[in-house]
């Protein structure tokens, strides 16, 4: 049932490409630290960048765990589930770094990724790019059947109205009140 692999496919990558939700996991070091699982999408948000390597468009949010316990220690899973089709449940484990906006690199990945969609360009926060040191699937069984509707507004919303009630400095000072630490006190974002 459960099979790994030396690098992701052809197979998983065009699997990979049409998931409208996925999930990351991070942990801090710290033994009583919490563990953060996080969805994330839509459609085209994580991108296989080769053989062993992921990235994925991080969007500003209410919390910033996975940029807290990247930066500490690096760890991370990202797990996509067929909630449609054939039942399945890929993990790629590795190491991830974050490439915050406005940094070296950032922009170069951001195209070369694809994540250069014109719309509320402001709320794009990071991109986290993963090398991935296991690659494994499992049999999805216990995943149910749904039907994607489609995706959620509510990001682009509100990063619009951020900027209507007082440009790209609400976004920064939102940023700056949220993300800045972990619920655990971990440096997130500088600011």
């Amino acid at each position: 049932m459960a099979r790994e692999y030396d690098e992701i496919t052809d197979h998983q990558r065009a699997w990979i490409a049409e998931q409208p939700l996925f999930f990351v996991g991070t942990a801090p070091l710290a033994g009583d630290g919490h563990v953060n699982v996080s969805p994330k999408g839509p459609i085209g948000s994580l991108a296989v960048l080769g053989p062993r390597t992921v990235a994925y468009l991080d969007i500003v949010g209410s919390g910033a765990e996975t940029i807290a316990h990247l930066r500490e220690n690096g760890r991370i899973v990202v797990m996509l589930c067929a909630f449609a089709g054939p039942p399945r449940i890929l993990r790629l484990h590795g190491t991830g770094a974050v490439l915050m906006a406005g940094t070296e690199g950032y922009d170069e990945l951001l195209a070369t990724a694809g994540f250069d969609d014109p719309s509320v360009p402001e709320s794009r926060r990071a991109i986290v790019r993963v090398t991935v040191d296991r690659i494994a699937d499992a049999c999805g069984y216990g995943v149910p059947l749904m039907e994607h509707v489609g995706e959620r507004q509510h990001a682009v919303a509100w990063a619009e109205k951020k900027l209507r009630g007082g440009g790209t400095a609400a976004i920064d000072a939102y940023v700056a009140e949220k993300n800045a630490r972990s619920i655990d006190g971990l440096p997130a974002i500088d600011v």
